[in-house]
């Protein structure tokens, strides 16, 4: 059955490549000739054991990484992560280091701050609200680990560069750029993504730890919320979110074998972004929000000369087909999300309607 999809620039949850959204629609009703939906499959059975190894396995391949990381599948989303990572990791006598780039950086501070932890913010662009991403730091050699936000949805910024860290370990909240370019896993103690907005739907948080890292966790955490829990059991101490993993695992399928890999992935991106970018730079009518230097691949955020312009444009846009141009509720304006499963095409028709709208609103 035909179905007329718009032009999906959502923030998250958001757009999903079309072939994996066909292979779930054949999967809904007769999962692999098991004669059960994906949806009702146990998550003890043989069928889902594939599942969750092969989206272990590709993961692994697309990032380069050996069996010293553990690939986990957990649920609370990458806010549940702001709490686990300092009580894991932040035993009495222990301190890291946090990076503020904006508001999920902000968040993951708060929840070492709620348990009592030692930490430093060793840079922070909030004194130009966010606008870029930080060059100077003052680090604590001593630290356990270092924590950043990859990319910022609500401001548009994202590192270019991973801050150089010497032998301390980052920590990542990679949730809106994972798998948008291949990166350099040496450096990462561990990496989390909310899977929503680059790599699958709402419902699953995938982790990346390191075995060393686990070895700081202190015994006596509620059995959840400890790392090794899950590593122990292949994320299925309990029922794990099925349906939101069978996603993801479809979803790196076709980054691999369609897409070509992460560096074909990202040679797609950059274009996307370069795209959209010249069109504010061609224009006094559109401005984006972030420094040149620090902007997103994956969320593009711009302002019009009015609110009330950029009211018109969202609702024009949407009646063009082209949906989810909203900006933040905490800071308005307008933002594009020009996710991996967002095509050049689609990045196209944007354009050819931001040059109609400016021509006509001018």
């Amino acid at each position: 059955m035909e179905v007329n999809r718009i032009c999906n620039f959502n923030a998250g949850p958001a757009a999903l490549p079309e072939p994996v959204l066909q292979e779930l629609q054949e999967n809904v009703l007769n999962f692999q000739n098991c004669c059960m939906s994906i949806l009702e499959i146990s998550h003890r059975s043989n069928d889902f054991d594939n599942v969750i190894n092969d989206a272990v396995a590709r993961t692994k391949r697309l990032l380069g990484i050996g069996d010293n990381y553990h690939v986990l599948f957990l649920q609370g989303g990458a806010s549940l992560q702001f709490a686990m990572i300092p009580m894991n990791f932040l035993a009495e006598g222990r301190t890291a280091d946090y990076i503020n780039t904006g508001t999920w950086s902000t968040k993951a501070i708060k929840e070492a701050q709620i348990q009592k932890k030692n930490f430093n913010v060793a840079a922070s662009s909030e004194d130009r609200n966010f606008a870029y991403i930080p060059k100077e730091f003052s680090f604590n050699p001593d630290a356990t680990f270092v924590h950043i936000t990859s990319n910022n949805t609500i401001k548009g910024t994202q590192w270019d560069q991973f801050p150089d860290t010497g032998d301390v370990p980052l920590i990542a909240d990679m949730s809106s750029d994972f798998m948008c370019r291949p990166i350099d896993m040496s450096k990462f103690g561990m990496i989390y993504v909310g899977a929503q907005k680059n790599i699958g739907p709402a419902g699953v948080c995938m982790v990346i730890v390191r075995d060393d890292m686990l070895k700081l966790i202190p015994d006596g955490l509620p059995t959840m919320l400890d790392y090794r829990t899950h590593v122990e059991k292949n994320s299925m101490y309990n029922t794990p979110p099925c349906f939101a993993i069978y996603t993801v695992q479809l979803v790196l399928k076709w980054l691999e074998e369609t897409v070509g890999g992460l560096g074909e992935m990202e040679k797609i991106n950059r274009k996307k972004a370069e795209l959209l970018y010249a069109a504010f730079d061609e224009s006094d009518f559109y401005k984006g929000t972030a420094d040149l230097d620090s902007r997103s691949m994956m969320n593009v955020t711009f302002r019009l000369p009015s609110e009330e312009l950029e009211k018109k444009f969202i609702d024009q846009a949407a009646q063009n087909g082209l949906g989810g141009l909203k900006g933040h509720r905490s800071v308005g304006g307008c933002r594009a999300s020009i996710y991996n499963a967002t095509t050049v095409e689609n990045v196209e028709k944007l354009i050819s309607f931001m040059k109609e709208f400016e021509n006509r609103n001018k």
